[in-house]
Parts: structure tokens; sequence; C-alpha cells
């Protein structure tokens, strides 16, 4: 692109301190004359210059005096990319055109997309070159199982090359990951606990919750810092053989942070984004085996073991294309795990299982334990059979206790989870068994108090399915960190009574 900046009357940058999370957005008077000369209209796509840098930015045209017509107003997001200064001089011009969306339009119409243009896609999304409603188009593009296994494969290694990659220089580097759609299912500071304590490296890190009220990210950060550098992530696993990160510090994969931003707004998580998201972040951090937890359940995010095994099968498929080694283990997915959901009440059932102590969940002590031990399997620390009992030693020993500690304080230090100042309990109206759990119901609940944003709100679940409880027993409490979101979230749990599925005098009710 030729930029001749002499050529055109500069601009006066003025940082407006508008937040448009991740895109970049400008502010134009309408009467500019940048505007008239040029022919920009409002939410055109436009190249920002300042000096020896430059953006691509969308354009917001202002109908009032906020700016002066030799002002361009910036967003949060566009001033920080830019390191700009006030007053400094920018140019605006019109951007290449990108080529990479005819391929998008290609994917909307059902064609199968090569490793180039899958390439060509992602590099001009970590670029910039994509606006959200760009990003959506594409994610909306490949949903509903539109990615064969061919194309999943070469968007996986495409969004490796777009970013950082660690090579650890070593045999064996596990990893795990759970698809999700189980609320409270936080099993990985657990496994990486025992994991490491055995001796294995684990450098795992986690993305930020999609579509659920709390992410392995988002609960570690009620724990400990997650947004470790390149150079932090290498110094804690070099001393603890592991850690607990958040993915998008390090730009592992950067283009799936930027997706995953856009998913979440849209409440999509398609299986082919699902696995070059997943497999993308592992192949970046150095893993050589991986296990996959997928969880079945009526209320799960995989609802049958039908769809668990086509799931299964393309992981495996994709996997072995890049030589990855990876396992898959089909878990109960029926109801929520832990008594946790939401990032400060999950990391309170974590430190629970960690430390022994006698009220910790038993489903999460067993769920962990499962997937270390299936792990220690898998790479031949254990022999088949004896994993899981390896995996409890260590807890019960308290060596998974001090190893998520260490590593902890290795990352910048233990913190206590927050507490939410606003409750409301749900009670048995009556006598009754518990008959059933709405995974998805309950993640809305907890959405809507405020999680994962908030992080101490959430959803305390006091019950199981098969329990049996007395009249005005506390079944759930709703945790929040004001009231106004409190309120949203009881008037959606008072509208919605199917949330648990209750046995009184033999008639079914809630």
């Amino acid at each position: 692109m030729s930029f001749t900046p002499e050529k055109m009357a500069p601009l006066k940058a003025r940082r407006l301190g508008i937040n448009t999370h991740h895109e970049p957005t400008l502010y134009l008077r309408e009467d500019s004359p940048v505007c008239r000369s040029e022919g920009f209209e409002s939410l055109s796509r436009i190249t920002v210059n300042c000096q020896d840098r430059h953006i691509i930015a969308s354009l917001n045209i202002v109908c009032s005096d906020l700016l002066e017509p030799d002002q361009a107003g910036f967003s949060e997001s566009a001033w920080q990319r830019l390191e700009l200064k006030p007053n400094a001089e920018i140019w605006l011009s019109h951007p290449r055109p990108v080529q990479s969306l005819s391929y998008v339009r290609a994917k909307v119409y059902g064609h199968e997309l090569d490793e180039l243009q899958l390439q060509s896609i992602i590099n001009d999304i970590v670029e910039g070159r994509y606006a959200d409603v760009h990003l959506a188009a594409f994610i909306t593009a490949c949903g509903d199982d539109a990615l064969s296994d061919h194309e999943i494969t070469a968007l996986t290694e495409a969004m490796v090359k777009a970013g950082s990659r660690i090579d650890w220089g070593l045999e064996q580097v596990i990893d795990k990951h759970c698809v999700g759609g189980l609320p409270g299912n936080r099993t990985t500071p657990i496994v990486v606990s025992i994991l490491t304590a055995c001796g294995l490296v684990v450098p795992k890190t986690s993305s930020r919750a999609i579509t659920s009220p709390a992410g392995t990210a988002d609960t570690m950060e009620t724990l400990t810092n997650v947004s470790l550098t390149l150079e932090q992530m290498r110094e804690v696993v070099n001393r603890e053989h592991g850690c607990l990160a958040w993915g998008g510090s390090v730009r592992l994969s950067p283009a799936d942070d930027l997706l995953i931003q856009v998913e979440r707004a849209l409440d999509i998580d398609s299986e082919g984004q699902l696995i070059a998201s997943v497999l993308s972040k592992k192949l970046a951090a150095g893993a050589t085996h991986v296990l996959i937890d997928i969880p079945v359940g009526p209320t799960a995010k995989v609802r049958s073991q039908e769809a668990a095994e086509r799931l299964s099968r393309s992981f495996k498929a994709v996997a072995n294309n890049l030589g990855l080694k990876l396992e898959v283990l089909l878990t109960d997915g029926g109801q929520p795990v832990g008594r946790g959901i939401g990032p400060a009440l999950e990391a309170r059932d974590i430190l629970a299982v960690l430390k022994n102590k006698p009220d910790a969940p038993a489903d999460l002590l067993e769920r962990s334990s499962l997937i270390a031990g299936a792990m220690l399997e898998m790479v031949g620390a254990e022999e088949p059979g004896q994993g899981q009992n390896r995996a409890l030693e260590v807890i019960h020993s308290g060596e998974a206790w001090d190893r998520f500690r260490r590593i902890c304080e290795a990352q910048g230090g233990l913190k206590t989870p927050p507490v939410a100042p606003y409750r409301y309990a749900l009670v048995a109206p009556q006598a009754c068994e518990v008959l059933g759990v709405d995974n998805r119901q309950l993640a809305k609940i907890a959405k809507l108090a405020g999680a994962p944003a908030d992080p101490a709100a959430g959803i305390e679940l006091h019950v199981k399915i098969g329990d049996r409880v007395e009249q005005y027993q506390p079944l759930l409490t709703i945790h929040a960190e004001n009231a106004g979101e409190l309120n949203y979230a009881v008037d959606y749990l008072t509208d919605h009574q199917l949330v648990l599925s209750l046995s009184c005098n033999g008639k079914e009710s809630l």
C-alpha cells in the first residue's frame, strides 16, 4: 500500500476514552474535510497512519460538537495500538481490499477451503483487517459441522503459525482440555497440581469463558496472576514443571482469542472451531500428549453418546494429521461438578479438594483423579488401571496442594477468592427428592448474576441428583456483587422453574 502523507492534510489525534473492546474504532465529524474528500462513511474500514505505525479501524461519524473538524477521535483500543500522544498528527487512507473475504464468502456458500485460503483468513484476522462483522460471518460459516477434518487441520495449523510457539525440547509435554458445557467442572488446576507433583511437565494455558459462567483462566485469576508473558511462563514451568496461565497473554494462537470474543457475543461454539481452538493452543504451547474430556449429558454441550463419539473421532483424526498424541475420555455430564458455578465459587471448591477438607466436593475429587490418572497412564508414568490410585495418593498426601501453592507463588502469589455481598437462597417447598438438574439453565442464571465478569458472582448448588431434602432446606444460593444483577438472576429463576426437577409426594415440581 503506497502512502504519501504530504498529499493530504493531517488530523489531530484525540483520545475519547471509549471502550470498543478489541476492535479499533475512529470517530470523525460528519463535516470533516477528510470525510468529504475521501468519501468515508460510517462503518467504513480505514487505515490510520502515524509516523511508523498504522492500524485498520472502523469509522463512526459524529453528528455533534464532540470533535473539531480537524480532529480524529480514538477508542481506547485504537489509541493504545498506535501508542499515540494528544494532538499527534495522523493521516487516513483507504485500506487495500481484503482478498481473504472472498474465501469467507465462498465458505458461506458451502465451498471447502484449502490450506492457503484458511491461512490467508487467519493472517488477516491477526493483522486486524477484519471487523467484528467479518469475524461473525466467518464463525457462522464454519458452524453447524460445516468444516471437514481436512479443513479443521488446515485451520489449526494456520492458527498456530499466526502466533508464538514454544519448544520445550522434551519428548513428553502433556496437556488436557474439557470441551465444556458442564458448570463447575474445574478439574484443570487439580490435575495440573497432581501431574507436576509426579514430575511431569504441564505448561497449561487456558481460555476465559466463551459461553459458560467461568473458564479456567477466570477461576485461576481469583487465586493468582494468570497474565504471564512468554518468558514468565517459561520461568514458572522451569521452576515448578507447570503453570496455570491465560493463553491470551502469551500470544499462543492469537487468532483464537479474537474469534472467542465474537463467539462469546454470538453464543456460538461450533465443533470445528472448537477442535481448531483447542488443538492450536495445545500445539502452540508445545504439548506432545493431550487428553480431551467430553462430558455427555442431556443438558451438557454434548448431549448424546453418538455426538460424543463423532466429536471424539474428529479430534483424533485432526490430532493424528498434526502428529499429536491424543486420547479422549467420555465422562458423565448429567449435572454440575462440585458446588460452585462462577470463578470464585469454583476456586473455593478447588482449594477444598487440594487441602483435603472434610467437606470438599467428592465428585470434583473423583473426576480430577480420574483424569489425572488417565494422563499418567497415557504417558507411561503408571501401569494401566493404577493411575487414579496414584493421583489420589498425591492429593491425600498433600503433595498436590504443595505444588499448587508453589505454582501460584511463582506466578505472583496465592490470593483469597472474593466473596459476593448479595445472596438469594432457593429452598425446597416441601420434603422431596432431586430428580434432575438443567446445566444450561443454571449456567444462564450464574451469568445473569454477573459471572464471569464479576468474579464473586454465580451459583452455589447444595444438592445432587438422588438427594432427599427436607422442607425449607436450601437447594441453591445465587451470589451477586450488586443488587441489580441479583434481581435479574432471581427473576429468571422464578420464571424458569425447571432448573431443578424435584419429586414431592410422587409428583414432579420445580
